[in-house]
């Protein structure tokens, strides 16, 4: 299917690039939620963040676009599924950590 762009009117190609763009969206959103299929709620995962050394923890929800992680350390990231590797399981046999994750309590 070929579009003449140069027949479209302002309006025609605003419009046009209003439905491109949406698509485009969908599609990110249709490929991250296949994505995130691959990995299961209470699986240990590892990404890399950008100038930090590699990160490790539990996946604990899925999200819209990303899913939450709470790393071994306490903190909480909302990783894009793209940047999740599964860690191996008997690759840390020995110094694998417990599901249960201590939170702080909140007050009240």
């Amino acid at each position: 299917m070929k579009i003449d762009i140069d027949r479209l009117t302002e309006a025609e190609l605003v419009d046009l690039n209003r439905r491109i763009v949406e698509r485009l969206r969908l599609l990110q959103q249709m490929q991250a939620h296949v994505r995130m299929l691959e990995f299961k709620v209470g699986e240990r995962v590892q990404f890399q963040p950008a100038g930090r050394p590699p990160v490790t923890g539990v996946l604990t929800r899925y999200n819209r676009k990303t899913v939450t992680v709470i790393a071994d350390t306490g903190q909480q990231w909302n990783v894009a599924p793209q940047l999740l590797q599964q860690v191996d399981p008997s690759a840390s046999a020995g110094d694998q950590k417990p599901n249960v994750i201590p939170m702080p309590r909140r007050p009240g």
